[in-house]
């Protein structure tokens, strides 16, 4: 699993250690980590606070390090950068959002009223045929009686 990571370096016992910081999910998803610290072989390249990623296996080991400073650029570029989400584009966003919300409320409150239409116009259909099949009757018992006569 990936990790953004901070070097924490103990002069006194001579080692290194990573403070998890946040921990991938997904592609575009990263959670805070939980506390941790995780020992790490000396490294002459890492410095005191240091920020790396850190690729761990399942035993909490780290498998790969890399300087981190080019993905937070990145990061910083595709965030706060000229073509980055800004207010303004979030409060468009909004608004569309709103608009779409009303769209499928009209819409909503449309099908619902054809629906009721169309119950309307199948409980008249029902009570149609009843009278229908009651004249049908009346026909059957008429000519009945002047067949008989």
């Amino acid at each position: 699993m990936l990790y953004l990571a901070r070097v924490q370096h103990n002069p006194m016992a001579g080692d290194k250690k990573l403070q998890l910081l946040a921990c991938q999910k997904s592609a575009a998803v990263w959670v805070f980590a939980k506390t941790e610290i995780i020992p790490l072989a000396v490294e002459s390249w890492l410095g005191e606070g240091a920020i790396v990623l850190a690729e761990l296996n399942e035993q909490r080991q780290v498998i790969e390090l890399q300087e981190a400073t080019d993905w937070l650029l990145n990061l910083v570029e595709q965030y706060l950068g000229d073509s980055a989400i800004t207010p303004e584009f979030v409060a468009a966003e909004q608004v569309r959002v709103e608009q779409w919300r009303r769209e499928l409320t009209a819409q909503s409150q449309e099908l619902t009223r054809i629906r009721l239409e169309v119950e309307t116009r199948r409980e008249q259909l029902q009570l149609l045929e009843a009278a229908l099949k009651q004249e049908q009757e009346k026909l059957k018992q008429k000519t009945q009686e002047l067949s008989a006569n």
